[in-house]
């Protein structure tokens, strides 16, 4: 039976959080239906993908892809999300930022009609139980200005790693998505825009995890770079998504 819901967990060196929260995510998804819940392993030096094996062992709907070397996160979900079979696809961060139960928020919004629901720690209503060091907020915020400059105008918080698509949607956007590391939000939701997806922004609880991923110096730069190359990566005219009669509309 094919799954209604698939979520796609990118990790890197995971091993101390990752079984917790494959944990929490079965749980909640207990008597909820069929549904995938696959994990990438970008490349890690640690136990990460022994920890998802022992937990694919408990629970059957958990999957491992395993990345040879570490190839960044817009990579490993684009690999999630063309591998999976979902009628609704969410991207969750492998911490649990934001807990697996505000699906229900995102989830609320696609059956009013929209395509893409996306976490947003930015717009009213939005809890933060624990927030970023000010210098990580500052980058944060100064990076969104580009982002409504360059890439998508309109949307508070493209980098909250919370969001669920139509599996239509979520396998055309990420089939033209390009950019693999940290400026990929960015670029899938420019492209769902030209796509003629709609979005909404969603506001959520969130907790900040001190084991970020993002170096301030390191990533910074490359981000900027990345998030210039999206017009370039996607400069030709785009099918919108009306024009495909594939497309579900019940969904």
């Amino acid at each position: 039976m094919e799954p209604k819901l698939s979520i796609v967990i990118p990790a890197y060196n995971e091993e101390r959080r990752i079984g917790r929260s494959l944990e929490s995510i079965c749980d909640y998804m207990k008597g909820s239906g069929p549904y995938e819940l696959i994990v990438v392993d970008d490349g890690s030096s640690d136990s990460t993908a022994g920890v998802v094996r022992e937990a694919m062992e408990k629970h059957p709907a958990i999957s491992i892809l395993q990345n040879n070397v570490n190839k960044g996160k817009g990579y490993s979900v684009r690999r999630g999300v063309l591998s999976s079979r979902g009628r609704f696809v969410l991207m969750s961060d492998a911490d649990l930022s934001t807990p697996i139960e505000e699906i229900e928020k995102l989830h609320k919004e696609l059956g009013e009609g929209y395509d893409i629901s996306i976490g947003s720690r930015a717009v009213s209503g939005s809890m933060i139980l624990k927030r970023q060091t000010w210098y990580r907020q500052l980058m944060g915020k100064t990076f969104n200005k580009f982002v409504q400059v360059f890439a998508v105008w309109g949307i508070n918080d493209t980098q909250c790693g919370f969001k669920l698509f139509n599996g239509y949607a979520a396998r055309a956007i990420f089939s033209m998505q390009k950019i693999d590391r940290f400026a990929f939000d960015a670029e899938a939701l420019y492209l769902a825009k030209r796509m003629g997806f709609s979005i909404k922004e969603v506001p959520v609880v969130w907790v900040n995890s001190p084991d970020s991923k993002v170096s301030i110096l390191n990533d910074s730069p490359q981000m900027l770079k990345d998030l210039l190359m999206v017009r370039f990566y996607h400069f030709r005219p785009m099918q919108e998504r009306a024009l495909n009669p594939l497309y579900p509309k019940e969904a």
